[in-house]
């Protein structure tokens, strides 16, 4: 049995963790939400405890960022995404969650090294340009790994970064693409039973934090010079990689 009060002691700092993250830094910390919540409660439970939170925080972050996404990568994003969210739905009791975790840990760590590495290798990035069957893999792997434990951030940031797209635009077109992966991702979760009464009260518990990280991340965001901005989301996306591998493996083995 889960102690409320110490359970809410962690997830207090990690609902403020992913609001300044979904709010100024295009949502890569959030992706550490719900393995950590993980340290106490089941993974499923976490995941439907912070679906409701993360949709109250969508609210505030499309506000502040109306009217400056990129629309070009929502289009090409969004149709794989919502693939990916039935595949997700439609195998979430044969799902083997640590694999997910392995296999998007990876992704993300390469990425990262080929930022370093390879793109930086001249002292600067060239930015890429749109490609739709690109988007479209990554979409659907953002829609499917985020259905399972909110863990479509490494695969977007795989598609956005190398844009290389004015921060604004960036975390803009972030929120606005999952605003709508987390509302799509209501229905299956509601036909799935992880809505309950119960698990509601806890996420009405926890809502009130939703929107004082989500000001603080604009806050940190406004202050932050581009060149900082992407070092930072790149360190982000490291620490994720490095988490989702690390829970996986260790789990699997």
């Amino acid at each position: 049995m889960v102690d409320p009060f110490w359970f809410f002691i962690l997830a207090v700092p990690v609902v403020l963790l992913t609001g300044i993250s979904k709010g100024g830094f295009a949502g890569g910390l959030g992706t550490l939400a719900v393995p950590v919540l993980t340290l106490m409660v089941d993974p499923r439970l976490a995941a439907a405890i912070m679906l409701p939170i993360l949709c109250t925080m969508d609210i505030f972050t499309v506000w502040q960022y109306r009217r400056n996404w990129d629309a070009r990568s929502l289009k090409i994003l969004i149709p794989g995404a919502i693939l990916g969210i039935v595949i997700g739905g439609l195998s979430f009791h044969l799902m083997n969650a640590d694999m997910i975790r392995v296999i998007v840990g990876v992704m993300a760590l390469y990425f990262v090294g080929n930022y370093w590495f390879v793109q930086r290798k001249n002292g600067h990035m060239a930015p890429h340009g749109h490609n739709s069957l690109k988007g479209g893999v990554l979409g659907a792997l953002s829609g499917f790994t985020s259905f399972i434990a909110h863990a479509g951030g490494p695969p977007v940031s795989q598609y956005l970064f190398p844009l290389r797209l004015d921060k604004t635009v960036m975390v803009a077109t972030s929120v606005m693409f999952f605003i709508t992966v987390n509302y799509v991702k209501l229905i299956p979760y509601a036909l799935l039973g992880q809505l309950s009464a119960e698990n509601l009260k806890m996420s009405l518990y926890l809502v009130p934090f939703a929107p004082v990280g989500v000001w603080l991340g604009i806050w940190l965001h406004n202050r932050v010079s581009n060149t900082l901005f992407y070092i930072i989301c790149y360190g982000l996306l490291f620490l994720v990689g490095i988490k989702l591998l690390a829970e996986g493996l260790i789990a699997l083995l």
